[in-house]
């Protein structure tokens, strides 16, 4: 009878055990859903057009990889986007960014050097439309000094990047769309 309550308890606290990592894996998905959602929503209220993870040539490296690439009013905006929990430390002289969270501390290449070379591989195709980038931190990242000049935040580019006028915006769209069009027939989607 010991033997059955104690095969019973251990049942119960792993079937515990269980749900309660379910219900955290749950959340987990629901928050990373929920944070695609808003930057889709961002995305489309700013852009016209998109391209999505595409390489194309680029004369100092043979190749680019660019993951977003809009189709906004005030031009082409390359995005690159760092997912990122915790107090962020970089700006735009440091060679390597620090990432401190209550759990982990780690550092990575300042991520502006690349953002260049995005831009200028875009500037080798389409000559007269402005070319903009910025590293996008999603909202789990907080820069607790000051932020450098290519980061965003999804608000940022809402404001950035919103028209209120849309035949302004697509009158300008219009004029790029010959360009749009050039970059993306260099594109190969990847």
């Amino acid at each position: 009878m010991v033997n059955d309550l104690l095969v019973s308890d251990s049942i119960a606290i792993y079937l515990l055990l269980f749900l309660l990592l379910l219900l955290a894996l749950l959340f987990i998905y629901r928050r990373r859903n929920q944070q695609e959602r808003r930057l889709e929503k961002i995305f489309g209220s700013i852009s016209f057009d998109r391209i999505e993870r595409f390489v194309i040539p680029s004369a100092e490296m043979g190749e680019i990889q660019i993951d977003h690439l809009l189709l906004t009013p005030e031009g082409f905006l390359i995005v690159d986007i760092k997912d990122v929990n915790g107090a962020v430390f970089g700006s735009d002289k440091m060679r390597d960014w620090t990432v401190i969270s209550d759990e982990s501390r780690y550092t990575f290449s300042n991520p502006q050097h690349a953002l260049y070379d995005r831009i200028s591989a875009v500037c080798q195709i389409v000559r007269h439309v402005p070319v903009i980038g910025c590293i996008l931190f999603l909202d789990s990242a907080e820069f607790t000094k000051d932020v450098p000049s290519l980061v965003s935040t999804l608000d940022g580019l809402l404001k950035k990047f919103g028209e209120n006028d849309m035949a302004v915006a697509k009158a300008k769209i219009e004029a790029f769309k010959p360009q749009w069009d050039l970059i993306r027939g260099k594109a190969k989607v990847v």
